[in-house]
């Protein structure tokens, strides 16, 4: 089950690596909930998601989503909050800024009445 969860970046911690190969990068937003009280949720990414905060600077607006995850060891219970993606919310309108892609960009065709088909190769049988 995922969760998702707005706020403003508090903090960001260096990549730590346990072991030989895992890496762990945790991080701090103060959420967005309108208590009274302050409210700081520290995530935690690990392995390739250690980059997702990467261009993120302590202040911005973003928009957290991540799982549960609990474990046992010796006895004792731990609870992790999983961040799995992050979006940067733009401050004008709340909204979710639009994610990078390294693919093309479709919009001039779609908005000045440019035939797409001429543009894309589908080889989709439908």
């Amino acid at each position: 089950m995922s969760y998702e969860i707005s706020g403003t970046l508090v903090k960001k911690y260096e990549v730590e690596t346990k072991g030989e190969s895992f890496k762990v990068r945790d991080f701090v937003i103060k959420a967005n909930d309108g208590g009274q009280y302050d409210n700081f949720v520290k995530f935690q990414t690990t392995q390739d998601r250690t980059a997702i905060i990467e261009d993120l600077n302590e202040g911005d607006e973003i928009k957290v989503h991540f799982d549960l995850r609990g474990r046992q060891w010796q006895d004792k219970y731990f609870t992790n909050l999983n961040a799995w993606r992050v979006e940067s919310v733009s401050a004008g309108s709340g909204a979710a800024a639009a994610p990078k892609s390294d693919g093309p960009d479709f919009s001039d065709a779609a908005t000045s009445g440019g035939d797409l088909d001429a543009e894309v190769s589908d080889d989709l049988p439908f």
